[in-house]
């Protein structure tokens, strides 16, 4: 089956060429699955390309937690991950003006040339996703940013009013490829999803097949359930990673996330 009829109304009006790069990835992975690859080392990163990467759709990174980074490993593990057909989404949030944030895609983690979303707070205004386009421009390639909408985490700020905000600019931005959503909270999910609409993606953390309270004031619901709510991928970390099987836990995600997309 193709993306187009898979997905539907979302791949009609999302443009984005990212963002129909990751509903084809979707399709052909069978999986809404982000992994947190929350590891320190460079071993640990391949080694989670190597267990878990045929049941997700891509990679959720940080790329300055990692000890032992180089240019010639980080370079090396972009590859493997490319050839494992996984997206490569650095969740590093600027913050800053655009003419920064452009600058701060380059410099000695040159994200620009890897990555192909990442997050970003508007708290700036949206003068930051033209200065990340234009980062990615820089080295001739194109990506995506994804607003902070909403967070999981008790006693974060992003209210009701600075998310509408987000969701108001965010929407009339061509360079913005979705939304950070709460996928611990269905019903927050669905207003959000209501008011974003169908041009552009919700991507939620806060999810957990074993739902309830994490580490760290975290907050879990059901990837399902997050699915059915509206959002087009659930970002896992350690309900995979810490799993006794990473594998099997990343395949029972994708299962669940699948099921929750072929269901709404």
């Amino acid at each position: 089956m193709q993306a187009a009829d898979v997905w539907g109304q979302r791949w009609a009006m999302n443009t984005l060429p990212m963002a129909r790069t990751y509903m084809e990835v979707a399709c052909r992975k069978k999986s809404l699955v982000c992994l947190a690859a929350d590891r320190s080392t460079m071993a640990g990163l391949n080694d989670l390309i190597d267990q878990v990467g045929p049941y997700v759709a891509a990679l959720k990174t940080h790329v300055d937690l990692v000890d032992d980074w180089t240019a010639e490993s980080w370079h090396a593990f972009c590859a493997k991950a490319q050839a494992a057909d996984l997206l490569i989404f650095e969740d590093r949030k600027f913050a800053d003006i655009g003419g920064i944030s452009r600058k701060q895609m380059a410099g000695v983690y040159d994200i620009r040339s890897w990555s192909d979303l990442v997050t970003a707070h508007l708290i700036s205004g949206p003068d930051i996703v033209d200065g990340l386009q234009a980062g990615w421009g820089d080295v001739g390639r194109q990506g995506g940013v994804l607003l902070l909408a909403q967070m999981s985490s008790r006693g974060n700020l992003l209210d009701s009013e600075y998310t509408a905000q987000v969701v108001a600019k965010g929407k009339a931005h061509d360079g913005v490829f979705g939304f950070i959503g709460n996928g611990s909270r269905p019903q927050e999910l669905t207003r959000l999803r209501s008011a974003v609409g169908d041009g552009k993606m919700i991507w939620t953390p806060g999810v957990n097949l074993a739902v309830g309270d994490g580490e760290m004031g975290q907050r879990y619901g059901h990837p399902k359930e997050a699915v059915l709510a509206g959002s087009d991928c659930i970002i896992v970390g350690s309900g995979i990673h810490k799993a006794d099987d990473p594998a099997a836990q990343a395949k029972a995600y994708a299962d669940a996330s699948w099921q929750g997309l072929s269901l709404r």
